[in-house]
C-alpha cells in the first residue's frame, strides 16, 4: 500500500481563520489531518504543542468553535485530537454527535486508558466515528491486547514521553510492528518526534505511514499569520 502522511495543527493557533488556511495547505500533502482541540492540561504534549494550546485558549477558542470550523472544511479524513476532560464536560453523546455531523473520521483521546475506553467506545460506535488506539513501546502481550480491536488506524508512539522533535528515534519499532501485525491489519502510523525527511522515510519503511505534529506547530509558533508558505515548503521537503 502507499505510505500515508498524517499532519497535525492546533485549532485556533494563531486564529480559527488561519487554521482553515493551514488545513488547505496540509490537505495538499496529507492523507489524514489531525486537529487539536485546545486544552489547558494536554498531558501527552511537549512544550511546542502545549504552548500552541495556550495561545489558542488565550484567543478564546472553544470546542464549539472547532466544530463550526470543521463544518467549513472539506477533507475526507479529519481527525480530532483532544483529552477526556473537554469531551466529558461537553458531553460524550453530544461530542460524538457533533463529530458525525461535521464528518469527523476519527477521534484520539490520549489520556483514556485502554481499561476505561468502553465508556467512549459506546458513543463512538453509535455515531460511526473511529476511536483511535494509541500504542506505546511496552510488553508484547499488552501491544497485542491494544491492537486486536483497533479501528481506523493505530497511532504507534515512537518513544516514551511527550510529543516533540527528537534528534534520534531509538526504540525498536520494527519488533512492535511485527507484534501488531500478528493480530490486526489495521494501518499503523508512527508519530512523536518525526521532524525531517530522513526520520520520516525510516518510519515509512517500518509502518504504513507517519504522523508529524510538533514540527508543523513549531513553524506556526515562529511565523504566526505568515506560516502557510513555510508549512508548504516543509511538507514538500518531508514528503
Amino acid at each position: 500500500m502507499n505510505k500515508q502522511f498524517v499532519s497535525f495543527v492546533t485549532a485556533g493557533d494563531p486564529s480559527m481563520e488561519k487554521t482553515k488556511e493551514f488545513i488547505d495547505v496540509l490537505a495538499e500533502y496529507s492523507d489524514i489531518i489531525e486537529i487539536g482541540i485546545p486544552f489547558s492540561d494536554p498531558v501527552a504534549e511537549g512544550p511546542v504543542i502545549e504552548m500552541a494550546n495556550v495561545r489558542a485558549l488565550s484567543a478564546g477558542v472553544t470546542t464549539d468553535d472547532v466544530f463550526s470550523m470543521l463544518e467549513e472544511v472539506s477533507f475526507p479524513k479529519m481527525v480530532i485530537l483532544t483529552y477526556f476532560n473537554p469531551v466529558f464536560v461537553y458531553g460524550l453523546d453530544r461530542f460524538f454527535a457533533e463529530c458525525k455531523r461535521t464528518k469527523v473520521y476519527a477521534v484520539i483521546i490520549p489520556d483514556v486508558p485502554y481499561e476505561e475506553r468502553d465508556e467512549v467506545l459506546v458513543h463512538s460506535k453509535r455515531y460511526g466515528v473511529h476511536f483511535i488506539t494509541m500504542i506505546a513501546p511496552t510488553s508484547a502481550e499488552r501491544v497485542k491486547m491494544l491492537a486486536k480491536d483497533a479501528a481506523g488506524f493505530i497511532y504507534l508512539v515512537s518513544s516514551m514521553g511527550v510529543t516533540g522533535i527528537r534528534s534520534e528515534l531509538s526504540v525498536d519499532l520494527t519488533k512492535i510492528v511485527e507484534q501488531i501485525r500478528e493480530v490486526t491489519d489495521t494501518p499503523i502510523m508512527i508519530g512523536f518526534g518525526i521532524s525531517d525527511r530522513k526520520q520520516a522515510d525510516m518510519m515509512r519503511g517500518i509502518a504504513d505511514g507517519v504522523i508529524v505534529g510538533s514540527a508543523i506547530v513549531g513553524i506556526i509558533a515562529e511565523h504566526g499569520n505568515d506560516s502557510a508558505p513555510k508549512i508548504r515548503q516543509f511538507l514538500k521537503e518531508i514528503n
